[in-house]
């Protein structure tokens, strides 16, 4: 199999994923936009990955190449029923091209947090086998405000009420980080735009607790990105 990646950043990678990618041999093409990479066609791709990044999705002035990701996106997801996962700024990007509205929220959601599955996420196949109450990085000032058609809302957290959803029978998407690795808050920490809106929102000095905090939930994080990897390998 052959997946098509879409990152838009270096730091924000596919993380443990690629691990368990490696692992059943699956071929990857990754677009990285920071980098100027031009997307290619969609054809011969088993799936594609739309990645989190620090863009915002109406931001398509600072950052043109979200005019022909989002293209693309809608391309692969509402016309090619492609399989497709999105986490962060991909969820959102799934929201938006097939049909809901992202906003920016009242108060960024910035820690190791609780997510809770739904009554639609305690019973979809999606998430099967994932904690009904799990921990998971969040990093993120927007969120999708209005979910397209077709939706099933998989999950919820206390400030963001769309944390996981499906949009039809091969679309899934989480607001929340399943991917980290134990270099993955560090790394993020150590880029000064991430580090200040980490600030922003817990405080001047607040990075080593939330490192500890990440390494502390890094094998449940880990068993959980499996589950939601295996559910996800049924779509294909």
């Amino acid at each position: 199999m052959k997946f098509l990646v879409f990152q838009h950043y270096t730091l924000e990678h596919l993380g443990i994923f690629r691990d368990f990618m490696d692992a059943d041999g699956i071929e990857r093409h990754t677009v990285e936009f920071d980098r100027g990479d031009i997307i290619p066609s969609l054809d011969g791709f088993d799936a594609l990955w739309v990645l989190g990044g620090a863009p915002n999705v109406w931001e398509e002035e600072k950052y043109p190449y979200l005019i022909a990701e989002k293209a693309a996106v809608r391309e692969a997801a509402a016309e090619r029923k492609l399989p497709t996962f999105g986490i962060c700024l991909g969820h959102q990007i799934l929201a938006e091209v097939l049909g809901g509205e992202v906003g920016r929220m009242a108060r960024p959601e910035v820690g190791i947090l609780d997510v809770s599955l739904t009554d639609d996420g305690a019973t979809d196949p999606m998430m099967a086998g994932v904690d009904p109450l799990s921990t998971w990085l969040q990093w993120h000032e927007a969120e999708v405000k209005v979910p397209p058609r077709d939706v099933r809302i998989l999950a919820t957290s206390p400030t963001c009420s769309i944390q996981a959803m499906r949009v039809g029978e091969h679309v899934l998407s989480v607001q929340f980080h399943p991917e980290p690795t134990e270099a993955t808050v560090p790394g993020w920490a150590a880029e000064p735009s991430y580090l200040r809106s980490l600030e922003e929102a817990l405080g001047p000095g607040a990075h080593p607790e939330m490192e500890q905090r990440m390494a502390d939930n890094l094998d449940h994080a880990h068993a959980n990105a499996r589950q939601l990897y295996e559910n996800f390998k049924t779509l294909l």
